[in-house]
């Protein structure tokens, strides 16, 4: 009970900004505009976050000075848009205190910025990830396997919490129904997520870190309680020590900065159309650089995902992906949009025939399918009690579009 009654808190927190999210590639009678964005370095005040092996520089430092710097470029770069930050300096900040600044602010975009680490004295796994909200679904691992660690992690923070029991309403990090209800809450911002994920992916290929990891839907906390299209990014390992020369050098900051900015303005120019008023500002000063003492460690190697089995390519190959009929219109109900390939029989469709599109690189799963707009709208008035993101979408010539 408890797990549904934070489910249905955090429906109450989305539920009055659904109708103002603008859908990519829909025209719109009323301007949209990214007014405002909010900045999370992650971690902070006693909560140090990953350490390097010297002991000698913290993630919430790195974040900090990273995240400072991508203000300072869209400040200068955007001068209408707000700018926010969760943190300023060396204080701790709840979990829950960064979505509620965000959400307050009514933000359009809300960036958390974090570095990873694992344990071991060997060089381990490089590079850096982009984050968005739901659950882990890569073939051949369970909830527990793959990013879950570096999730428990982050969600771990809330232990750091005075009363943190009864303030998450029963949440555990290390609980898996903690993260059940999560796939719920990805389907209105995910689209939006997933681009500006993308666009990170792709400016930071080639800069600060040797090895991009990818983009992954994952149960982070502070997303899912973020009101509005949001990502979290593990700027590299400082277990690693390639990586960890890019977090501690100004340079090396200074470029992962620049490169969210670059993803930024490539968002905002897909957002409202909006180009910078101005070029990429250089870096901001610090007080004095950190220096790590050199130590002789293995070459970095990346580490690849096993190759999938026969079957289960076979397996996934056979759930169909219908192609949108060209010569007519038809209406439905998305209730999910996911990277992932699910069956029509998957429980979480409850039974409703479902049509899935392929679009980019997501599928929208769509039911009540029907060529007659009224009928679908008349379905959606009980389709919304067991689907409270979901809304009308229009299906023609290989788009799909919500309809207002």
């Amino acid at each position: 009970m408890d797990i549904i009654r934070n489910f249905l808190a955090v429906v109450s927190v989305v539920a009055p900004f659904l109708a103002t999210v603008p859908a990519f590639g829909q025209a719109s009678s009323s301007p949209i505009k990214l007014s405002t964005v909010v900045i999370d370095p992650g971690h902070g005040g006693k909560d140090a976050g990953c350490i390097s092996p010297s002991g000698k520089t913290m993630e919430k430092t790195v974040v900090l000075s990273i995240a400072s710097r991508l203000a300072e470029k869209i400040r200068t770069g955007y001068p209408d848009v707000n700018v926010i930050m969760t943190r300023t300096d060396d204080s701790f900040v709840e979990l829950q205190g960064r979505a509620d600044i965000a959400n307050k602010a009514k933000a359009n975009l809300f960036i958390s910025i974090h570095v990873n680490s694992v344990d071991g004295k060997k060089s381990g796994p490089n590079g850096y990830s982009v984050h968005i909200l739901g659950q882990y679904t890569s073939k051949k691992k369970d909830l527990y396997a793959g990013n879950m660690e570096v999730v428990r992690r982050e969600n771990s923070v809330i232990m750091l919490e005075d009363d943190y029991t009864t303030k998450y309403e029963g949440f555990n990090p290390s609980d898996p129904e903690s993260y059940i209800f999560m796939n719920l809450m990805q389907n209105s911002f995910l689209e939006q997520s997933f681009k500006f994920a993308r666009f990170i992916d792709e400016e930071m290929k080639g800069g600060a870190f040797k090895a991009s990891r990818g983009i992954s839907q994952d149960p982070f906390y502070v997303l899912w309680r973020t009101a509005m299209p949001a990502v979290l990014v593990e700027c590299g390992f400082m277990s690693n020590p390639s990586d960890r020369e890019a977090l501690i050098s100004s340079a090396g900051k200074e470029r992962i900065a620049t490169d969210l900015y670059k993803a930024f303005v490539k968002y905002k120019k897909d957002y409202d159309g909006a180009s910078a008023v101005a070029p990429v500002t250089p870096a901001i000063p610090e007080k004095a650089p950190e220096v790590e003492p050199k130590t002789e460690e293995p070459k970095p190697q990346v580490t690849e995902e096993p190759a999938e089995s026969e079957a289960e390519t076979k397996a996934e190959t056979e759930v169909k992906v219908e192609e949108p009929v060209s010569d007519g219109v038809i209406y439905g109900i998305q209730v999910l949009a996911s990277s992932k390939v699910m069956s029509p029989s998957d429980k979480y469709f409850m039974g409703h025939d479902m049509g899935s599109y392929k679009v980019n690189n997501l599928y929208k799963y769509v039911i009540c399918r029907s060529s007659d707009l009224s009928q679908v709208k008349e379905s959606f008035s009980t389709v919304k009690s067991s689907y409270p993101d979901s809304f009308i979408v229009k299906v023609e010539n290989g788009a799909v579009t919500r309809v207002k």
